[in-house]
């Protein structure tokens, strides 16, 4: 893969856990760079950024100390990714990490092309949020 397109995929990693860039930007920035989808696996701590010729680029992330509940929690899940939605006060992207952990999210797939994200449990119990239009 091309330097400048891992570099873009790391820039965009650090922008989310710094809080530098909201979803729809990184979003907006990962497409502009030709990335068709990303996946996030909160067991192994890593950022996994699609090319569409199948390429792709494995970066580490920030590894949170919450556990990853056992069982998938539809509520608490959607209530975070209601928070990050809106900008609630005091929302970051880390504090949204851990609230969906512990609602037993083991990481995420965002697909731009579908605009939806997939969120999985350790069981492979998934739910499906479909971009705001």
């Amino acid at each position: 893969m091309d330097a400048r397109i891992c570099e873009i995929a790391e820039a965009s990693l650090h922008a989310a856990e710094s809080g530098a860039k909201t979803f729809p930007q990184i979003v907006a920035q990962l497409i502009a760079a030709g990335f068709e989808s990303y996946a996030i696996d909160f067991r192994r701590a890593t950022a996994t950024y699609y090319l569409p010729d199948g390429d792709s680029v494995v970066i580490p992330t920030h590894r949170h100390a919450a556990p990853v509940a056992a069982a998938l929690d539809a509520g608490v899940l959607v209530a975070a990714i209601r928070e990050a939605q809106q900008s609630a006060p005091g929302y970051t992207y880390a504090r949204f990490c851990e609230k969906v952990m512990t609602g037993g999210c083991a990481g995420y797939l965002v697909s731009f092309s579908g605009r939806r994200a997939v969120y999985f449990g350790r069981d492979a119990e998934t739910h499906v949020e479909h971009f705001p239009r």
